[in-house]
């Protein structure tokens, strides 16, 4: 055989080993910044390799980005752009929550219910968000510990965080509020310090320096801050204390942990929040 042929064919077979290696290195993720997207170039001058744009290994594998810590340990939970990682509970035919101009809208007519945070059972946790009514009419909430109710009664059994309009009174607005349908629903009204004995009698005596009416903003945004640890349960609205309650049940009688969901209560009324932010405690 002439040395020019055998060469030809040596050079050949060199070039296709070349080819079959790199379309491998391709399809492993491994080339990917060596050669555009789109097209890679032989440089060995056996012509144009078109390799098609599947995303390679490599990307796939690589871990979703975890929220952001702020300097206070808090998590944002809603991205103000979708209801991701939310949930609606039941689901409706409409959606009654969607996100409109960065915050997530809750709309009555639509349907009575629940935004639930991920259906993940917590424990001990603080939670701070924004809330506004602004058709400034509405009553909702949110309820901590939350779990399906077995007795039928409600929904879900939690201990609920009362919100609503300026004017709707301290018996709901400010309020804690028991769905433990089985057990004693006692009243914590704002301004109220709460303490259950072991045998469900209720003390209840007032909080200094309690939130008022006129420091609520009739309309407009109200910042919320929740602290639920162990047996203990307070929040407040713009810095100020709004109610708090502490149990000494046996712990069977305890909702010892649950869901996180903010409540759309009445037909007729918009709630609206924001800046949601969740740190775990437990």
């Amino acid at each position: 055989m002439p040395a020019e042929t055998h060469r030809s064919k040596s050079s050949t077979g060199r070039r296709e080993e070349w080819l079959t290696w790199l379309l491998q290195s391709w399809l492993n993720g491994r080339v990917m910044k060596m050669i555009s997207r789109r097209i890679a170039t032989s440089v060995l001058g056996i012509g144009l390799v078109v390799l098609p744009a599947f995303p390679s290994c490599a990307e796939d594998d690589k871990p979703s980005k975890k929220p952001a810590i702020d300097a206070d340990g808090f998590v944002t939970i809603f991205d103000g752009e979708s209801l991701k990682g939310w949930e609606e509970m039941p689901a409706g035919k409409e959606k009654a929550w969607t996100v409109v101009d960065g915050v997530i809208n809750g709309d009555g007519d639509k349907g009575r219910g629940y935004l639930v945070y991920e259906d993940i059972q917590i424990a001990d946790f603080e939670l701070k968000f924004g809330y506004r009514f602004p058709n400034e009419n509405g009553n909702s909430g949110v309820n901590v510990r939350a779990i399906p109710d077995k007795t039928g009664k409600r929904e879900f059994q939690a201990y609920h965080v009362d919100l609503g309009h300026v004017g709707i009174g301290k018996q709901v607005l400010g309020a804690w509020d028991f769905h433990t349908p089985g057990r004693r629903e006692h009243a914590c009204f704002r301004g109220d310090r709460l303490v259950i004995d072991k045998d469900d009698n209720p003390t209840v005596t007032k909080i200094q320096g309690a939130v008022t009416d006129a420091d609520i903003n009739k309309g407009e945004w109200n910042a919320v801050h929740v602290i639920v640890k162990g047996n203990h349960f307070k929040f407040s609205i713009n810095g100020k204390p709004a109610s708090e309650f502490t149990e000494h049940l046996p712990k069977a009688k305890r909702l010892e942990k649950g869901m996180i969901q903010f409540q759309l209560h009445d037909p007729g009324m918009i709630v609206q929040f924001k800046d949601i932010k969740l740190k775990v405690t437990d």
